[in-house]
Formats: structure tokens, C-alpha cells, sequence
């Protein structure tokens, strides 16, 4: 499968909800037709690099290297991003919302003379529905204090235009769609979040985020 990439400093996870405001001429395009055609694009973590494509540095002898941009590398499993909503609030800026879909594995990528990443890439297996074990019920049950207290905050917030940040409907007792849920909150550093994502075994990710909740000392929500 021929892929349009879109590298970002975190990963997304299927499932996961994916507001962006677009305005790199490398995207524009490439946005645009996808929305039309109806197709997904990649979302890939950053392992090299920031979001917004910037001008590299002068070295040390006052030339800078390649083509004038800072490098960019990234982590070689990403998620497909389809787009369920999209405006053009202005010439130059679109603003779209995603949603996370298939997982896949880049096999083979370039660079674009104009900066837009493509890739050949192998599509993933989906999670198989597991059922939440016993011993990682807490994991469940933190997780749905978390969303209830967001409700709340929500409902009783004056500010306009603040959404909840996790999609309906709540797959409570399915150990990847709660893994990837904690996985898009905690305070992990991308490369660790990016190797979750890699993992086969959505039991083995919804391990790792308990271990992780025990680590930091996590509390349940009040």
C-alpha cells in the first residue's frame, strides 16, 4: 500500500482522536485530495525533527548540509488517519479532524523533493477483543474515573469549543482500546509510546501501562 505520511512528535493510536490545523504547502495538497478521494494518510512518530518542517542550522563552517532542511527520521510502525471532519477557514489553512484506524509497517520511504514523506507500507493486524483480565481491572476503573471527571469539568466550564479527547463509544472491558487510551495521556516519552504501539499483543500493552501507573504513583481519581 502506497502511503502519504504525516510525521508528528507523538505517535496516534487506533481509536485515538486527532484534531490538526494544516498549513505546510507539503500538506495542503496532499490533504486535500485524500479528504476528496475519501482515503486515509499515515501518522508517523518523529523519531528526528519537529512537526513543522524548519531550515537547518549553519555548521560549524558556515554551510548547512543536504537541502538546506533539518532531518527528519521516524519510527518505522505509524497508524492510518481518516478524516471525519474538514474546513477551510482561510486560503492556506485547513482544519481537519481524524480518527486513528489500521496500524502498518513502513517497508520502504522517501522524501519529496517538496518535503511530503511517502511510503510503501504493510497494513497491520487489528487488535484481537480481549477482555479485561482481573488482575488489570484497575487499569479500567482509573481510567473511567479519569473520563468522569473530565465530564464534569466540562459541564461545568464556561469556555466554548472544548470536546472530550477520547471517541465514543467506551470499549471498557477491551484490553487495546484501554491500553491505547492511557497510552495517549501519560506522561511517556514518544519513543516509549511509539514501542507500545508496535506491540502485537494488546494484553502485553494494557501490562506495560499498569506497570507504568504503578511506577508514577498513580492514584485513583476522586
Amino acid at each position: 500500500m502506497a502511503l502519504p505520511l504525516f510525521p508528528l512528535q507523538t505517535p496516534l493510536f487506533p481509536g485515538g482522536s486527532l484534531p490538526l490545523r494544516i498549513f505546510e504547502v507539503r500538506y495542503l495538497d496532499m490533504i486535500g485530495s485524500r479528504h476528496k478521494a475519501g482515503e486515509p494518510f499515515g501518522v508517523v512518530c518523529l523519531t528526528e525533527g519537529t512537526d513543522t518542517r524548519r531550515r537547518q542550522s549553519s555548521t560549524a563552517d558556515g554551510q548547512a548540509s543536504g537541502d538546506g532542511f533539518a532531518r527528519e527520521a521516524f519510527a518505522p510502525v505509524g497508524s492510518l488517519a481518516r478524516i471525519t471532519k474538514f474546513e477551510r477557514p482561510q486560503p492556506g489553512l485547513m482544519v481537519i479532524d481524524c480518527v486513528g484506524a489500521q496500524r502498518f509497517r513502513v517497508q520502504r520511504s522517501e522524501q519529496l523533493k517538496h518535503g511530503l514523506w511517502v511510503a510503501d507500507v504493510e497494513l497491520l493486524a487489528d487488535d484481537a477483543e480481549l477482555p479485561v483480565p482481573e488482575d488489570l481491572t484497575f487499569t479500567r476503573e482509573a481510567f473511567q474515573g479519569l473520563v468522569r471527571n473530565i465530564e464534569l469539568k466540562l459541564q461545568q466550564s464556561e469556555q466554548a469549543g472544548f470536546e472530550m479527547p477520547f471517541l465514543k463509544p467506551y470499549r471498557w472491558d477491551d484490553c487495546g482500546w484501554l491500553a491505547n487510551r492511557w497510552c495517549e495521556i501519560l506522561p511517556l516519552q514518544p519513543e516509549l509510546k511509539c514501542r507500545f504501539l508496535a506491540l502485537e499483543s494488546p494484553l502485553m500493552r494494557l501490562e506495560l501501562v499498569a506497570d507504568t501507573l504503578d511506577q508514577i504513583g498513580f492514584t485513583m481519581p476522586t
